[in-house]
């Protein structure tokens, strides 16, 4: 349970940079309370999201993986971004991504900022 608050909290740190950094990233909402709030509730959907449908899309993507060499895994994250993006809006949350290339960006600076916040926050179940 400690495990999943600790991965929660450094996907909502690192889903916060993503929208800092960019513009085409959109957290809107009214007080910073009801911001972080917000940002909690898509970091479980984008954890969600992650744990249940790109394991699914990498199998399916095994080849082109291999092909790439990895560089596969940029788009991946990006669809998953949009993915959650998606699911954000049916839920009525203030959270949105604009376009591809943004979600590109935006699953690289993610995929960087969790890492290191994993490296830092503790890690145990």
């Amino acid at each position: 349970m400690k495990n999943l608050l600790v991965k929660t909290i450094a996907n909502a740190g690192a889903l916060a940079v993503a929208v800092w950094l960019l513009d085409k990233i959109t957290l809107t909402g009214g007080s910073t309370g009801e911001k972080a709030g917000t940002l909690i509730v898509v970091a479980l959907v984008f954890g969600l999201v992650n744990l249940l449908v790109k394991p699914v899309v990498k199998v399916l993507t095994f080849p082109l993986f291999i092909l790439t060499l990895g560089l596969i895994t940029l788009i991946v994250n990006a669809l998953m971004l949009l993915l959650t993006s998606w699911v954000c809006g049916q839920l009525n949350l203030s959270f949105h991504v604009e376009g591809f290339w943004t979600a590109v960006l935006g699953g690289l600076i993610i995929s960087i900022v969790s890492w290191a916040l994993n490296l830092v926050l503790p890690d145990e179940d």
